[in-house]
């Protein structure tokens, strides 16, 4: 997306360059016409950066936003994901201590027969 501006930008420079250029060379006027129409020039050039470089920010600022809500979603799907895997590891660990216990008692039971 940058690129694509960067490039847009560098043709509309120099497009710009080489249409003053090529009036300069061919206009049949006075200096004074010339510098005024340089000036002209320069401020339409200078109008159209302005107009590039804000629609650029915000482009880059809607982009920077879109991929911040979307890296915050990501985050919180996977910590919900590792919340629940977490909370079936504890319960199956406790069912599991569960039946060791019971064997434990039978086990205990079993000796005290002995």
């Amino acid at each position: 997306m940058a690129n694509n501006t960067g490039n847009t930008i560098l043709a509309l420079l120099t497009g710009t360059a080489v249409g003053v250029g090529l009036g300069l060379l061919y206009a049949p006027q006075s200096g004074e016409k010339t510098r005024k129409q340089l000036r002209d020039e320069a401020d339409h050039l200078q109008d159209n950066l302005n107009k590039k470089y804000k629609e650029t920010s915000t482009h880059l600022s809607d982009f920077a936003s879109e991929a911040k809500k979307n890296l915050e979603e990501k985050l919180d799907k996977t910590f919900s994901n590792v919340n629940n895997k977490a909370d079936e590891m504890l319960n199956k660990l406790e069912g599991e201590l569960g039946v060791l216990r019971k064997k434990n008692a039978e086990l205990q039971k079993e000796l005290k027969k002995k």
